[in-house]
């Protein structure tokens, strides 16, 4: 039997098979033996003699077995669930799929944008009973956003946004780096940059400085006429916080992908704002999701052959 290269564990992201992905890492790289894992004892087989696994999750025990591993490759773009210092003791590079959100998510926000200030929602609701009234809408032109997050997505949204002609406020905890945006502050000035934006959007990682980053403090800092985005992960955001700052007016509106609790209970009150827009962490769903993550995968996979070793590859976290 063939010693496999890559092995595609048996883990799905956005309801899409580790089949798809083997055939994307095949597509890519047709002189390399690529097995997708169908079973908990094929997968452990395959762990034993492949070279790079990936997938979402990485057991660590499975390090036991995995001798002949060089690298795994994350399917996520954070890895705060994989024990990366044990894969490192054991000589395992791990990367991640930063990146390969960019476009949707960027997508996802600059939709929720529009939604929102053309009011889609009153419009739909108006046809589903035939009634034929004008509204008040916004634009979004001349308008300032502020980005917490200047990772691959913020990135990305900024350009997008840049083509509407809104004003950018970075956020990001080393502003030195500088970014795309028109102005970079760090965490410590973040309410001065609330304070002017029309909109805030959270595309930041949950770490323990952005755990409950927006809360009552961070709220009241925000304009009333300010609308919220999060696509980041839930617990950025203070939910007991938001759910009264709504109920006050203190803010107009929010859109959230990510919630606290997630998933959100049938019963919660943020359900029942009509000035809420809520979408069940689906903001990063794209068919191209294998596709980017291939290619990531097929790039180092090759600098590992051409270099022989595991280090500068494209992405990688240790």
């Amino acid at each position: 039997m063939t010693d496999p290269d890559i092995v595609v564990l048996r883990q799905k992201v956005h309801g899409m098979p580790p089949s798809s992905y083997g055939a994307k890492l095949r597509d890519r790289l047709p002189d390399h033996e690529v097995a997708v894992a169908t079973t908990p004892d094929e997968e452990r087989d395959l762990l034993e003699r492949a070279r790079v696994a990936t997938g979402i999750h990485f057991e660590t025990a499975w390090l036991d077995h995995a001798e002949n591993l060089d690298l795994f490759a994350c399917a996520y773009a954070g890895t705060g669930h994989l024990d990366t210092e044990a894969l490192a003791d054991s000589g395992v590079a791990v990367t991640n799929a930063a990146g390969v959100h960019g476009p949707n998510i960027s997508e996802y926000v600059i939709g929720a944008l529009v939604a929102h200030e053309r009011q889609f929602r009153r419009a739909r609701e108006q046809q589903e009973r035939n009634h034929w009234q004008a509204y008040p809408v916004r634009e979004l032109y001349d308008s300032t956003a502020a980005v917490v997050g200047l990772g691959a997505i913020g990135e990305a949204l900024v350009e997008r946004l840049d083509a509407f002609g809104v004003d950018t406020v970075g956020v990001r905890y080393t502003p030195e780096k500088g970014g795309p945006t028109d102005e970079v502050v760090g965490f410590d000035s973040i309410h001065s940059a609330l304070a002017r934006a029309d909109y805030v959007i959270l595309a930041c990682p949950l770490t323990d400085t952005t755990r409950g980053l927006i809360d009552a403090d961070a709220l009241a800092s925000m304009r009333t006429d300010a609308l919220l985005i999060n696509v980041a992960r839930g617990p950025i955001v203070d939910t007991d916080d938001l759910v009264t700052a709504l109920r006050d007016d203190d803010i107009r509106a929010a859109t959230l992908d990510v919630t606290d609790p997630e998933p959100l209970p049938a019963d919660h009150p943020l359900w029942n704002f009509e000035n809420v827009q809520i979408t069940p962490h689906n903001a990063g769903n794209t068919p191209k999701y294998y596709d980017r993550l291939a290619d990531i995968l097929a790039t180092n996979l090759r600098r590992i052959e051409e270099t022989g070793e595991t280090a500068e590859l494209e992405n990688q976290v240790v």
